[in-house]
């Protein structure tokens, strides 16, 4: 199937020579400055003169800023990315304003991420070799997938992570293709020991990346617990940590990705549930596991994948009774601890309890798309559930479980 074109970012890694990373780390303390400062000018505008600044505004500071004695290192980096920053304070602004986003807050030297956004007026892209503003030579970058054949960056994003890597992200157009699915839909239950159970039976184990490296995440942290702060020892020692938190990171994204894109290849229809991760990590006995499992991630990676090769995500609501509704009669349990695992309803069904919330998930997702019904949270039905939801159980379903209510 081929659908229309999408925007994709493809990432690879480079190794920069001594004068890159110079250069590259002078360009991303530019943009941090430029940032705060427009930042800083825009609040003390509206704070003190009730005054809104905008882009233009901004960008005309910025001209003023390079002019003075103390600032003037700003004309030393490509002015590209500089404006790109400003351009991403007004974006993160109309987020506020429109109540998508929090209040924008200061990058940090230590905490934010490092990075410099350069358009194609600032870089040179021929025969797979990339040259930036500022710099004589192209940038050494392992291609780990070939772009697009034909495809042209429009913008090329620089950054720097914690554990010292360098990433280089090229934004193509491309037009993604997909064999037709082989199942019209399927119903995803998350959980903690398996990771994702779908409505078939099949249960796909969590390889709980964080537990496999807990041990040796542990006795970096403590070596970096006892080095003086601000000498070479705890950079190096901080260092080493941040790699550790890197290859947790890389490998449960990898087999995310993987699940996912087979997950989307597989089936025209995916239904999952809304889950709120937020409130969950409040229990904790159970925090490091779901932070771990990276349900929020894997959502993620399901919408836009969804999106690019032309499938259907269908999202239910949050109360809806997964676990404790049979999935045979429609009756639903009065209690379900999260110690029981399996159980058997009065009609004589005996069910797994993951495979059966999967399995009550794709029928609510059915009924969703068969009827039209919205597929947000909705907490003013009584009981919790949405209306799709309870045009899953049929009436025969329905007079049962009243009867079973008493």
């Amino acid at each position: 199937m081929i659908r229309p074109h999408v925007k994709r970012a493809f990432k690879c890694r480079f190794y920069p020579t001594d004068a890159q990373a110079a250069e590259l780390s002078r360009t991303f303390g530019c943009v941090r400055k430029v940032y705060n400062m427009a930042l800083q000018a825009r609040t003390e505008a509206w704070t003190l003169r009730q005054e809104r600044v905008n882009y233009n505004t901004t960008s005309a500071m910025l001209t003023g800023w390079k002019k003075t004695g103390e600032l003037s290192y700003l004309s030393e980096v490509s002015s590209v990315p500089l404006q790109q920053a400003l351009r991403h304070l007004q974006g993160a602004f109309t987020n506020f304003w429109q109540k998508r986003a929090k209040y924008p807050t200061f990058k940090s030297r230590k905490k934010s991420r490092r990075s410099a956004e350069y358009t194609s007026s600032a870089f040179r892209f021929r025969d797979g070799r990339l040259t930036l503003a500022k710099m004589d030579q192209p940038l050494d970058i392992v291609w780990s997938r070939p772009l697009p054949q034909g495809a042209a960056p429009s913008t090329v994003t620089v950054s720097q992570d914690s554990a010292g890597r360098w990433f280089v992200a090229l934004l193509c157009e491309d037009r993604p293709t997909m064999p037709a699915p082989v199942n019209p839909a399927v119903g995803i239950d998350a959980g903690i020991t398996s990771l994702v159970t779908l409505s078939t039976g099949e249960k796909i184990t969590n390889p709980r990346h964080e537990r496999k490296d807990r041990e040796r995440l542990a006795r970096a942290q403590r070596e970096l617990s006892r080095k003086a702060k601000g000498s070479n020892n705890r950079a190096r020692a901080r260092l080493k940590v941040a790699k550790v938190h890197a290859r947790i990171a890389d490998r449960r994204r990898d087999f995310l990705h993987k699940l996912t894109t087979r997950l989307v290849r597989e089936n025209q229809t995916v239904v999952i549930e809304d889950l709120t991760v937020r409130n969950m990590l409040g229990n904790h006995t159970l925090a490091r596991a779901i932070s771990d499992a990276s349900w929020t991630e894997m959502r993620s990676m399901l919408e836009y994948k969804a999106q690019w090769y032309g499938r259907d995500l269908v999202t239910i609501d949050r109360w809806f009774p997964s676990s404790k509704l049979c999935s045979a009669c429609g009756v639903i349990a009065a209690r379900m601890p999260l110690n029981v695992r399996a159980w058997e309803c009065a009609c004589g069904a005996r069910h797994d309890r993951d495979v059966n919330a999967a399995r009550n998930i794709l029928a609510a997702g059915l009924a969703v798309t068969a009827c039209g019904d919205g597929v947000r949270p909705q907490r003013s039905t009584p009981g919790g559930q949405s209306s799709a939801k309870q045009e899953v159980v049929p009436p025969q379903r329905t007079r049962a479980a009243a009867q079973s209510r008493g």
